[in-house]
């Protein structure tokens, strides 16, 4: 038991606990690897055709070049969003934590709570909700398909334990 202003809770340990972050199949070292590989190309690219005496051609290489990389860091900035999600006996807890850093967090009574998962016959989970106590939230939408389907299967599994 914890005593905090008057209030006695008690400290549940949690029955299911997950973090989920979106995936990016190209990692640090991959990205490392593709500049590098890229920039060696357009500064070869470069010096072909400065020397050549075609210099306007330098700035759209250099241009193409900027907005990949500024593709890739606004790529790389949205996987730093994530979703925590803890279930307990008496508390769900879903804390959304954008790219910037802001932390949006819904709180649901595990009994009263309802977990949608919305299929197409083809593509498999398309959206996933919690909702109850007349609020509703969605989860993991930046996740694919398969760790959907991971995440439904254990997530709906935990639920189902802690309501019974």
């Amino acid at each position: 038991m914890d005593e905090r202003n008057g209030e006695i809770t008690v400290n549940e340990v949690p029955v299911f606990q997950a973090e989920l972050t979106p995936y990016r199949s190209l990692g640090q070292r991959g990205y490392t690897v593709f500049f590098a590989i890229a920039g060696a190309l357009t500064a070869i690219h470069l010096f072909i055709f400065f020397g050549l005496g075609a210099w306007p051609v330098v700035f759209f290489f250099g241009l193409d070049f900027l907005l990949l990389y500024g593709a890739f860091w606004l790529s790389y900035r949205a996987a730093r969003a994530r979703e925590e999600v803890s279930l307990s006996r008496t508390d769900l807890s879903i804390r959304k934590i954008s790219p910037a850093g802001r932390v949006t967090e819904h709180r649901f009574v595990p009994f009263w709570t309802r977990f949608k998962v919305n299929r197409h016959t083809e593509i498999g989970i398309v959206s996933m909700s919690v909702s109850g106590q007349g609020r509703s939230t969605d989860v993991g939408s930046f996740l694919n398909a398969d760790d959907r389907e991971s995440f439904a299967k254990a997530f709906s599994g935990a639920l189902a334990t802690v309501k019974r």
